[in-house]
């Protein structure tokens, strides 16, 4: 059987559905949602504009929003669920 092949960003599973991106790993407590809200399109290329960043528990049955946010770029938004990320899973 052959092993699928996940993206990971700092030994992190990093997800996308439709335009939701999931970044976590499925046995840790929580996990970072981002939601592109907004987009524009950039030659060939679909740019992020808007994004809601939610820190999530991590349960599949009942998900609660902990924290959320919108920033402009996903790398912006990147950044702070990251940290939120980070910060949760040390002191909580």
């Amino acid at each position: 059987m052959a092993e699928e092949k996940y993206l990971k960003y700092k030994d992190k599973l990093l997800l996308r559905k439709g335009n939701e991106i999931y970044y976590g790993n499925p046995g840790d407590k929580y996990m970072v949602v981002f939601r592109v809200t907004d987009s524009e399109k950039l030659g060939d290329i679909e740019m992020a504009k808007n994004v809601v960043i939610e820190l999530r528990t991590n349960s599949e049955n009942n998900s609660q929003i902990m924290r959320q946010a919108e920033r402009e770029g996903l790398f912006k938004a990147f950044d702070i669920g990251m940290y939120w990320l980070e910060d949760a899973l040390e002191n909580f």
